[in-house]
């Protein structure tokens, strides 16, 4: 399984997380086993399946997991000055909260299936962060288990 790690520094108004990396793993589902089914097994909660939003956000609430269904899209990850990551079925990006994203463009068929840890919920932010904010993404509680390899993921070696 390739594991990939980048981390992102504060970009124009997206906080990014300064000291939790993105990670990207790019899993083979041939098996027929669903990112949703995947992620609730691990503990993930809060599933949903749909696109990625066209305009720049980050969330101070709750680490996400992105799972692509189907389709491909370029992402934009790290806020304006982020780094463009092109993504197809299989891949799988963990997003530490304060991680800026935006969709580029993708095919018509493009999916993702999200999901948080448990009782972590998404907010959206468009808007420079505040004290407060930066205080709440710092104070999140890392997850007990990684979304696609539970208690035996990266996740767990790459965010402690």
């Amino acid at each position: 399984m390739f594991v990939d790690t980048r981390m992102f520094e504060p970009s124009a108004w997206v906080p990014n997380n300064q000291r939790l990396p993105v990670l990207r793993y790019n899993i083979d589902l041939a098996d027929g086993e669903a990112f949703d089914k995947l992620f609730a097994r691990n503990g993930w909660s809060g599933i949903w399946t749909d696109g990625v939003f066209d305009y720049q956000h980050y969330h101070t609430g709750a680490h996400e997991v992105l799972g692509v269904k189907s389709g491909t899209a370029t992402l934009l990850i790290g806020g304006p000055d982020g780094q463009e990551i092109r993504v197809a079925p299989g891949d799988c990006l963990i997003l530490p909260a304060g991680t800026g994203h935006q969709n580029l463009g993708s095919s018509k068929d493009f999916a993702v299936v999200g999901a948080y840890p448990p009782e972590q919920h998404a907010d959206i932010q468009r808007l420079a962060a505040t004290e407060k904010m930066l205080s709440t993404i710092a104070s999140l509680p890392l997850p007990r288990t990684d979304p696609v390899h539970g208690a035996r993921g990266a996740l767990l070696k790459k965010w402690r």
